[in-house]
Order: structure tokens, then C-alpha cells, then sequence
């Protein structure tokens, strides 16, 4: 395995982590649907109730030896994280609710959060990538949003799929089940 691969494959994995590439996606949406003053309000209610929060929750348990990496990459360890992740994603979703956000972000949140609930559940049989399921989501948000920022999460989602499988961070069913949960969410999320 070349050093070159295995630091592209890193770097693919870091920007396509859920946190960045959700981040990305809402503050793309956001910019470009809303009048600026709403738009900041979302993206400063996400990144204070969820992104923050699960930001710190997933640094401090790499620390503490909790988890082995940022990823959360052994299925047993995220016993632990979604329990934490789930109520997270529900509170930011009701602060959005709070705070007035239009009903294609309140659907985008409550699809979010029945995403990670559905991957919980799996992950007593095995781990679904997280990396790859909401990569696969924010794609097909941004397809309906332009062909654009769509062909170029995609392009992105591509690079993830092969690092996610080349790293060995995931098994090929892993990686395909999150692709199809990602999709199935992005659909119902964007396009019902």
C-alpha cells in the first residue's frame, strides 16, 4: 500500500467526515436559500447544539481511550455513541423547530435524526458507515439544490466510498448499506 494512497485516502476521510460534510451542506443550503440573518441563525443553532457538542463528545472520547478514533470505527464503541449522538440530533433539530427554521430544514433534521436511529438499531448486527450514509445524503440535497454542488459531493462521496474500503474502516456491505440508507434519506429529505 502506497504512503501516498494511505495519506489521500486520510485526508478524503477527514473532509467526508459527517460533521464536516453535514456542516458543509446545511451552510451551502442555508447560504443560498435564505436571507442571511435567518441563515445564520440556523447555523449558529446547529453548530451550538449539535455540531459543537458532538464535536467535543467525539474528541474526549478518543482522549479518554473511549473510542479509538474520531470515526468511531468499532462497532462496539458506538454502543456508546449513540446513545449520546441520537438525543443531540433531536435537540438540535427541536431548537431549529424553536427558532423558526423553514420545514425543509426541520424535514432535513428529523431525517437526520431518524437516519442515525435506524444505523443504531443495525449496528446490533453490524456498523453501517456513518461516513457513507451521510455522504450519500448530502449529495442528493445538493442535487436538488443545483447539478453543481451536487456533481461535486459526489465526486467527494466517490473519494469516501474507496477511502472508507481502503483504510479497512469498513467492509464493502458496511460502505454500500450506508450509500443506500444515505440515498433513501437524501430522497425523502429533498425530494417527497
Amino acid at each position: 500500500m502506497s504512503t501516498f494512497a494511505r495519506r489521500l485516502a486520510a485526508v478524503v476521510s477527514w473532509i467526508g467526515h459527517p460533521l464536516v460534510f453535514v456542516t458543509a451542506t446545511v451552510a451551502i443550503v442555508v447560504a443560498t436559500q435564505l436571507a442571511s440573518r435567518m441563515a445564520f441563525a440556523i447555523l449558529a443553532t446547529l453548530f451550538l447544539s449539535v455540531i459543537g457538542p458532538t464535536a467535543v463528545l467525539l474528541v474526549l472520547g478518543v482522549r479518554s481511550g473511549r473510542w479509538r478514533d474520531a470515526d468511531v470505527s468499532v462497532r462496539e464503541e458506538r454502543r456508546r455513541f449513540y446513545p449520546v449522538a441520537i438525543p443531540l440530533s433531536a435537540f438540535g433539530t427541536l431548537i431549529t423547530w424553536w427558532i423558526g427554521a423553514p420545514g425543509y430544514i426541520l424535514r432535513g433534521g428529523i431525517v437526520t435524526l431518524l437516519l442515525l436511529v435506524i444505523a443504531a438499531i443495525t449496528n446490533l448486527w453490524f456498523k453501517i458507515s456513518l461516513h457513507m450514509l451521510f455522504a450519500a445524503f448530502c449529495t442528493v440535497l445538493l442535487f436538488r439544490l443545483s447539478p453543481i454542488y451536487g456533481g461535486a459531493a459526489f465526486l467527494l462521496a466517490a473519494l469516501i466510498f474507496w477511502s472508507r474500503l481502503f483504510l479497512t474502516r469498513h467492509t464493502l456491505r458496511e460502505t454500500i448499506s450506508g450509500l443506500i440508507l444515505g440515498v433513501a434519506g437524501g430522497l425523502a429529505a429533498g425530494w417527497l
